[in-house]
């Protein structure tokens, strides 16, 4: 299972080495992958997609890396199963409820309501390794 993030302070890429234990931990590989280092065909062969990505801004994705990636893989993520994380340190999660709504409306099928941490303390770890362990399971 490959685990796509990016990551300004660390936090969105604590949650990623997190989930990433929780899919272990669960029977099955994860592969954590800086956005930088994917490309557009990352999850053909996949049938789960994973993506990480803080709220940036005025709460929307990091626009330089990670939103062009979204373009690309945007015409060939129809009928996959997603699930989505990231942390902030501001607002109220409304560039998550945005990603979910542009995932599903690709075709997307969600496998979770996107699982976002303030800030991702020490404290969150358990969230993150649960939603790893979820994932494996699938």
């Amino acid at each position: 299972m490959k685990i796509v993030y990016w990551s300004g302070s660390g936090n969105t890429e604590k949650m990623a080495d997190l989930i990433a234990k929780g899919v272990n931990e669960g029977g099955k590989n994860a592969e954590i992958i800086n956005v930088s280092d994917a490309n557009s065909n990352i999850f053909d062969n996949e049938e789960i997609i994973v993506l990480g990505c803080p709220a940036m801004g005025s709460e929307v994705l990091e626009e330089c890396e990670f939103e062009p990636f979204i373009d690309s893989i945007s015409d060939k993520v129809s009928g996959k199963k997603v699930a989505l994380f990231g942390s902030y340190d501001w607002g109220d999660g409304q560039w998550m409820r945005d990603w979910k709504d542009r995932m599903e409306g690709l075709g997307c099928q969600l496998i979770n309501d996107g699982l976002i941490i303030q800030e991702a303390s020490s404290e969150d770890c358990e969230e993150c390794i649960d939603l790893g362990k979820m994932l494996s399971s699938i």
